[in-house]
């Protein structure tokens, strides 16, 4: 069977995704300042982030359209997927869902399945690469999805940002009622809810602070290491992505790690100096 998968550009694909063939972006747009920025391969994270350090305003996204979606399912492949970032934080999970639901009404029955991430970032990521490993070993297309969605369950999103004004103004923060002071450098640990909410884990004065915090949460949460992936994605700051890792590498076994540069959307909400922790 022929698969492709489907991820949204909230999700960053690593060099040896992009060239296997199996996997395509489907680009969000970000609007700063009157700039209009198209999150595909053409996107230039140090120039964004100038452009939104010189805006008075936080920049605004939007999702692929449903008939992008549909003209993405519209393939050879036997098999199709869509991951998108949490349905919580954006509009994209529904907008894939309609284009699976237009594609069937003009196209006929095709085996797609839309994943909910539940997370963004490398979480998609790791997700992706957990369906081409299904497909590797041929599983049926139910029993993919299923494992899938269960491996979703069980995944742990976590992150360290400098400023949360951007997820605040677009309002990514509705659940939180903790008042950082800035003022006094503290820094927020973040992470998701089972169901693709931010909340707030802990905080700490300083960012070396709030990074050992974060690492801490990541091993306090963790099972089963030797079994998982582990994933950071970082904006302007690949020196604490390899710090976190070192950490949390001294401290359990993980199959792999990935670094990854953040994407547009994941620029746009991690803001220069975020850091994304997966497992």
């Amino acid at each position: 069977m022929s698969y492709k998968i489907i991820v949204d550009s909230c999700g960053e694909l690593t060099d040896e995704m992009k060239a296997s063939g199996f996997f395509e972006t489907a680009s969000l747009k970000i609007d700063v300042n009157g700039h209009h920025i198209i999150d595909d391969e053409t996107f230039d994270q140090a120039e964004f982030l100038k452009l939104v350090a010189a805006s008075p305003d936080s920049p605004k996204s939007s999702c692929p359209s449903p008939e992008r979606y549909m003209e993405g399912y519209r393939c050879d492949a036997d098999h199709v997927y869509a991951v998108t970032l949490s349905a919580e934080l954006s509009g994209s999970y529904n907008s894939a869902v309609l284009g699976k639901n237009l594609y069937h009404e003009e196209y006929g029955s095709k085996d797609i399945h839309v994943f909910n991430s539940c997370s963004a970032s490398v979480g998609e990521t790791l997700i992706a690469l957990k369906i081409a490993e299904c497909e590797e070993k041929g599983m049926e297309f139910s029993q993919i999805i299923e494992t899938v969605e269960a491996y979703i369950r069980g995944q742990h999103t976590y992150f360290v940002l400098e400023t949360l004004d951007t997820l605040r103004k677009n309002g990514r923060l509705k659940g939180v009622k903790a008042v950082v002071a800035t003022a006094l450098n503290i820094k927020p640990v973040m992470g998701a809810t089972p169901d693709g909410n931010i909340c707030q884990l802990g905080q700490a004065r300083g960012i070396k602070k709030a990074l050992a915090k974060l690492s801490e949460e990541v091993i306090k949460d963790l099972k089963d290491s030797k079994d998982k992936v582990l994933a950071i994605s970082h904006c302007n700051c690949r020196e604490r992505a390899e710090y976190i890792r070192d950490t949390l590498m001294k401290a359990a076994e993980f199959k792999d790690s990935i670094i990854l540069d953040t994407a547009g959307i994941s620029s746009m909400y991690a803001a220069d100096g975020g850091v994304i922790v997966v497992v």
